[in-house]
């Protein structure tokens, strides 16, 4: 598993459905993401039970971290997904997808390559610290600049010290923050 390519395919995926939530109408995106789960969920279950499906097999084994069900990570980023958007407007789903796109790529991505001091669950400061920047910056553009520190100071901290998988608490995490500050 190249850590590297699957963090920039999380990060392609991640902003591919947070356009789509925020392009299309939510009685569109609802059954789609909840297609999506589902048919995610059978060809999980069918590659664990070592059936090999072309194309989805090898993908999910170039892209899946080692002892990790089979698609989790994805699974995971859809549920995210479909969670923020029955519970929030879709404007602040579309933001929390793109804080979970950004900040856990941009994280994981610099702390692999300059992490050098580790501050908690394995998380370096150099990623921390660059994934809090830049997902902030991105962020300026689309909601005033102290809305947008604010949002990712508070995810970045819960995405560090939750014991949770991140796909499902940094979406969540932002649009809380966001539905208070907005």
């Amino acid at each position: 598993m190249n850590e590297s390519l699957r963090q920039v395919v999380h990060l392609v995926f991640g902003l591919g459905i947070a356009g789509f939530i925020l392009l299309f109408d939510r009685d569109l995106t609802l059954p789609v993401l909840v297609l999506a789960l589902f048919v995610g969920f059978i060809l999980s279950d069918a590659i664990s039970r070592g059936y090999t499906i072309p194309v989805i097999s090898a993908l999910i084994a170039s892209l899946e971290r080692r002892d990790a069900a089979p698609g989790r990570g994805t699974l995971f980023f859809a549920l995210g997904a479909l969670f923020c958007l029955v519970f929030f407007p879709k404007e602040v789903a579309f933001i929390g997808l793109v804080v979970l796109s950004l900040l856990d790529s941009v994280t994981t991505l610099v702390g692999i390559r300059f992490g050098r001091n580790r501050i908690y669950n394995h998380k370096s400061f150099e990623g921390t610290f660059a994934g809090v920047v830049v997902t902030a910056a991105a962020l300026c553009l689309l909601v005033p600049p102290a809305t947008a520190l604010v949002t990712v100071a508070v995810t970045a901290l819960a995405e560090l010290v939750s014991p949770v998988d991140d796909n499902l608490v940094i979406p969540v995490v932002a649009c809380l923050v966001l539905t208070v500050l907005l």
